[in-house]
């Protein structure tokens, strides 16, 4: 089965907590603290694996959670990192936020690496809050809580040569012949349901990767039929071979077919127009073939454009565009088609991306007038605070009165013996 886009929940491994221990020697007195931290928890990678070719492994398992560190331990050892969770995926693949649609990771080469969800780094042990104020502490932290986040992954196919045209004009037939690839073929539109690839050599020993794509029809740019799902497969290609039933089986013109197709990828927003093309005219070996491609050259009135007379019944030419299809490869084999939209940009450009401060906060109110404070560093803070210890609570405390929550809770009409809640946990705000 061929899967291109699923979506997954992500859960990275939260941080092993620090503890809060002393040393206990013979002959040393007031040994101080020896509580050491916790391990970092495991961070979820994607991995591109080039023997896949499909995201059917996501199809069924859609949430991933890894391990967390090992807690800290006394005389001051350092709790064990968690092992990262890499997830094998084809080269060619997109991850997505589902929440932003922002690109996190644009997969394509062989062993290339992207770390989408974070895991937490490990609670800090008392020994590490030592100060000359205070040489004893009697409090410890807890691990950071992992990146939580729920991703598209969305696969555009890395072929080399795209086929492309109406259905039922002879894509399938054409890649069963040329390679090993078993794909559905039937006297029927939109046999073809899903891309399909192929490994295709010639006899020269040249050899390049085949797609196979479902038929557009006018108004695959704008989504119609089948059009947006499979037109980014197209992305990648660096030739496009556009077939074309020259005989009018099905009623149609081929030279309004030829135009409706090329309006198509060009109204498709990754400059598909600009990919090398190279015509087949398909069926040759029905009634009206031969005249109806005098006509086609006629209204195309372009010697540039490489038009190849094909007969998959016949095999005739079958050769013959094989080594067009290897030679236009060589042309073009040192532009990469996957970046067209950044060379748009600018060359030699850097990208800086800004990362929103993570101490914003709002106040809000529950129905039983209590006070509600979210924001990602507050939560963060809750998370990592151990309110079985006064210590730490008071620490979390000074926290929040650094951040301005005291204020901006006064500045609500908060007054004191008021509840405040951080998720789930209540607290009477004090003067």
């Amino acid at each position: 089965m061929f899967v291109d886009q699923v979506k997954i929940s992500l859960k990275a491994g939260d941080g092993g907590n620090g503890i809060t221990a002393y040393r206990r020697e013979k002959y040393i007195p007031f040994g101080g603290p020896a509580g050491g931290d916790g391990g970092n928890g495991a961070s979820i990678i994607f991995e591109v694996d080039e023997g896949l070719r499909t995201l059917l492994d996501f199809r069924y398992q859609t949430h991933f959670k890894a391990n967390r560190g090992g807690a800290g331990q006394t005389s001051n050892m350092h709790g064990k990192n968690a092992d990262h969770l890499v997830l094998k995926v084809p080269p060619g693949t997109i991850v997505k936020n589902v929440e932003t649609e922002e690109v996190v990771a644009d997969l394509v080469e062989d062993g290339q690496r992207a770390t989408v969800a974070k895991g937490g780094r490990g609670g800090r042990g008392n020994s590490r809050f030592a100060s000359p104020r205070n040489p004893a502490p009697d409090f410890s932290e807890n691990g950071e809580p992992g990146e939580e986040i729920d991703v598209t992954l969305e696969l555009k196919l890395l072929a080399d040569v795209g086929l492309v045209g109406f259905p039922s004009v002879g894509k399938s037939t054409l890649l069963s012949m040329v390679s090993k690839a078993k794909p559905k073929i039937g006297a029927y539109h939109f046999t073809t349901i899903k891309p399909n690839l192929g490994v295709v050599s010639t006899k020269d020993q040249r050899s390049f990767v085949m797609a196979d794509l479902p038929g557009l029809i006018e108004g695959a740019s704008e989504g119609v039929g089948l059009g947006h799902q499979f037109l980014k497969h197209v992305e990648r290609t660096k030739v496009i071979v556009h077939m074309i039933d020259m005989s009018g089986s099905e009623g149609r013109d081929p030279f309004e077919d030829y135009k409706v197709i090329n309006e198509e990828l060009s109204a498709y927003e990754h400059r598909l127009e600009e990919r090398p093309q190279i015509v087949v005219a398909n069926k040759m070996d029905m009634p009206n073939a031969e005249d109806n491609l005098e006509i086609f050259k006629e209204e195309l009135n372009d010697d540039s454009i490489h038009i190849i007379p094909l007969s998959t019944v016949m095999h005739d030419h079958i050769d013959e565009l094989l080594y067009a299809i290897a030679d236009k490869l060589e042309e073009v084999k040192d532009i990469d088609f996957s970046k067209v939209e950044e060379e748009d940009l600018g060359v030699n450009r850097v990208l800086y991306k800004h990362t929103p401060s993570q101490d914003n906060f709002t106040i809000t109110r529950d129905d039983d007038a209590a006070y509600v404070v979210s924001g990602k560093a507050i939560e963060r803070m809750f998370k990592m605070t151990d309110f079985n210890s006064d210590p730490a609570v008071r620490r979390f405390a000074r926290q929040m009165r650094s951040m301005g929550i005291d204020e901006a809770l006064r500045a609500r009409g908060c007054e004191n013996g008021d509840i405040v809640r951080i998720l789930g946990g209540e607290f009477e705000f004090v003067e």
